[in-house]
């Protein structure tokens, strides 16, 4: 066997058993990136009014007038990760990055206006894509579009690292260990393993008929209050929990590491995020599509 054929043949075996190591580890790739976000969208089909499900329908017939082949939206859950893929094009849909997120310092009382200029900022592009939703006077791939960025900023809001920050891009600056996966930041972390982890665990299961008495305890509030939600969780839980310590009081290092514990504990925070946006974004979804004039959301 000839030197290079050696090296090639070595070559694929390394590859052949990163990609079986890899597979063991929890996806890096489904959150609320995908994992996550496609949950909030089976939660809210599952929850909303037979009419709203028959007028998402109806939009979805829009898709190919949105001229974006290469991602997919044939569905709720489909419409939740849209705006994450057509990202990828940052020539033609690069002015979005900002909507996804409205980070806060958790060290400093909470301004829900703050770091929102032009409208551009989650809060505010759920609150702007809701009416054009519910405006039956635009064209349907417009209204089309505007369901695909709200259910997925509903998604983004009830992230806790989406809203708090502690100088550190929302989690992003901060490396972090989870259990054998290393040098992921915290806000991945919180974005991808540890969402998917929460969701698969659940008991009883998140995707689910909730009844009306669990609908109206958990469908509450709207943006501003989500936004201030997801602040509290950054500060009170995220933070502390990552670096056994009062963020606040203290400098936080540069790295870290999630223990066992700190994952469990977690795991309800993550799961009942997941829940709450999934319910919450069934109650706009109905309003939007209700006959009428739209309600102004709290």
């Amino acid at each position: 066997m000839g030197n290079r054929t050696i090296r090639d043949y070595a070559a694929g075996l390394i590859a052949g058993l990163l990609l079986a190591f890899t597979a063991l580890l929890p996806s890096q790739a489904l959150a609320w990136g995908e994992y996550g976000h496609r949950t909030t969208a089976e939660i809210a089909l599952a929850n909303v009014k037979p009419e709203t499900r028959a007028a998402i329908r109806q939009l979805l017939r829009y898709e190919a007038q949105l001229g974006t082949p290469d991602c997919a939206l044939a569905s709720l859950p489909d419409a939740s990760v849209w705006p994450d893929c057509v990202r990828r094009e940052g020539w033609r849909w690069g002015y979005t990055a900002s909507w996804h997120y409205q980070t806060a310092p958790i060290c400093t009382p909470y301004n829900p206006r703050a770091n929102c200029s032009g409208g551009n900022c989650v809060r505010a592009q759920i609150e702007r894509n809701l009416r054009i939703l519910a405006d039956e006077s635009l064209p349907g791939n417009v209204r089309l579009e505007a369901l695909a960025f709200m259910v997925h900023f509903v998604g983004d809001i009830h992230m806790p690292l989406h809203s708090g920050d502690k100088d550190d891009r929302g989690g992003n600056d901060r490396v972090t260990a989870y259990g054998i996966v290393p040098n992921k930041n915290l806000h991945s972390i919180w974005d991808s393993a540890l969402a998917e982890r929460a969701i698969t665990s659940a008991n009883p299961p998140l995707v689910r008929r909730y009844s009306p008495a669990e609908k109206a305890s958990i469908a509450t509030g709207g943006p501003e209050d989500w936004g201030r939600e997801s602040w509290q969780a950054a500060r009170d839980f995220v933070y502390p929990n990552a670096f056994d310590a009062d963020a606040c009081a203290t400098d936080l290092p540069g790295e870290t590491a999630l223990t066992q514990e700190d994952i469990v504990a977690a795991i309800p925070v993550s799961q009942q995020r997941v829940q709450q946006a999934g319910l919450r974004m069934a109650r706009l979804l109905d309003e939007a599509f209700a006959p009428g004039p739209l309600a102004d959301i709290p």
